[in-house]
């Protein structure tokens, strides 16, 4: 019994690792590793991080990210300064030309504020990304595990 449950555990997990790898293409971006922490209640913010690679050999920028997993969604980026965070509000994030751009914990980051529910280890809920240049683009964003680090892809960095 024991065997079948801890068999049962690792697929579901997997299966959630395996989500948070989608890409999304679009133009010369491609979208990916779109991932979540699950959230003690819905009163509490929520975080969205995701990987950009822009292929092209023009400049990009993403200007905003909207979900309705929120009431507000904006970009943020923490910032450390005499040894003091804040996250002040990004009014956009630039995409290199030829370059990979990470919204990660520790630096840009989306947050969603004004949650519709709770966040849950499992779930998934879509976000829509704004670009100056190549437009919009909607992709899947699993919520993992409140301590996790991100997901494991193969390509993830």
């Amino acid at each position: 019994m024991r065997n079948i449950f801890l068999g049962s555990l690792a697929m579901v997990l997997f299966a959630s690792a395996a989500q948070a790898c989608e890409t999304a293409a679009l133009g010369d971006l491609a979208i990916g590793d779109a991932w979540s922490r699950a959230t003690i209640g819905a009163t509490r913010p929520a975080v969205f991080y995701v990987a950009i690679t822009n292929a092209g050999a023009q400049d990009d920028a993403l200007t905003g990210i909207t979900t309705p997993a929120a009431a507000m969604a904006m970009l943020h980026e923490t910032v450390v300064k005499d040894g003091v965070a804040s996250m002040p509000h990004a009014m956009r994030v630039q995409v290199p030309a030829g370059q990979t751009t990470e919204l990660a914990p520790g630096g840009y980051h989306g947050m969603l504020m004004q949650l519709a529910s709770a966040l849950n280890e499992g779930d998934s809920f879509p976000v829509t990304l704004t670009f100056e240049k190549a437009g919009e683009v909607t992709v899947n964003v699993d919520v993992l595990s409140l301590r996790s680090e991100g997901p494991t892809c193969d390509d993830a960095s």
